[in-house]
């Protein structure tokens, strides 16, 4: 069980890393926060890194987790069949979506990861590629099996497409102000709505893609 000390660390710095991102948040500012000093920073954690990598793991983890044992239920189901797109989708995305919802911690923390994959950073990029490893390649597997008309590169293209759709829905919703008067306040037609647009995308028909040439070497000129 989490010290209360080192829960308000967490709950602090996640907070304040949605509102000022990761290099415009210092320790200063999480121990404020916190009402904590930074000997109690140093000790739970170590260092800002170990601390921002434990801001992600405690709620990453349990999300990638879940996604993993929808899929796993989806794959029992259809006994060896290739699932249905919708039924990946459902397990991957669908999860985040509704841990989005969540305004115990979810919400402050899925704002938080989208707004990391529109900002990464060199750091926090290769931890969440570690983090992230097992999930991609299970999903990976089940979209290859699932869509294999779909070639793999292409179907790469759409999981990049649907990522940032996913991380630029659950960052905030300061676009629309832009756009107009748009109800943003219930989490279920967000979640209605988004997954009506990803299955779309990733059903879209394939784009026709000409080869460039390859360039001609240039003659060398004589010396």
């Amino acid at each position: 069980m989490e010290s209360d000390t080192r829960s308000r660390i967490l709950d602090a710095a996640e907070k304040l890393l949605v509102q000022h991102g990761l290099d415009g948040t210092t320790l200063r500012m999480i121990t404020t926060e916190a009402k904590a000093n930074l000997a109690a920073v140093n000790y739970h954690f170590g260092s800002k890194e170990a601390l921002i990598e434990a801001v992600f793991r405690r709620r990453l983890t349990w999300l990638n987790e879940q996604r993993i044992a929808a899929l796993d239920a989806f794959e029992l189901e259809a006994r060896g069949a290739p699932l249905k797109p919708r039924q990946i989708v459902e397990a991957f995305f669908g999860v985040a979506i509704r841990m989005a919802a969540d305004r115990n911690g979810g919400q402050t923390f899925m704002r938080l990861l989208g707004r990391t994959y529109t900002e990464p950073t060199d750091f926090v990029r290769s931890f969440l590629a570690e983090e992230y490893a097992e999930v991609i390649a299970r999903f990976k597997a089940a979209f290859f099996k699932a869509l294999p008309d779909v070639p793999q590169e292409e179907f790469l293209w759409r999981f990049h497409f649907m990522m940032g759709a996913l991380s630029y829905a659950i960052s905030g919703t300061d676009a629309l102000r832009m756009l107009g008067p748009i109800e943003d306040s219930d989490p279920e037609a967000l979640y209605v709505r988004l997954m009506s647009f990803l299955i779309g995308g990733l059903r879209a028909p394939l784009p026709e893609i000409q080869a460039k040439p390859a360039s001609k070497p240039r003659a060398r000129r004589a010396a």
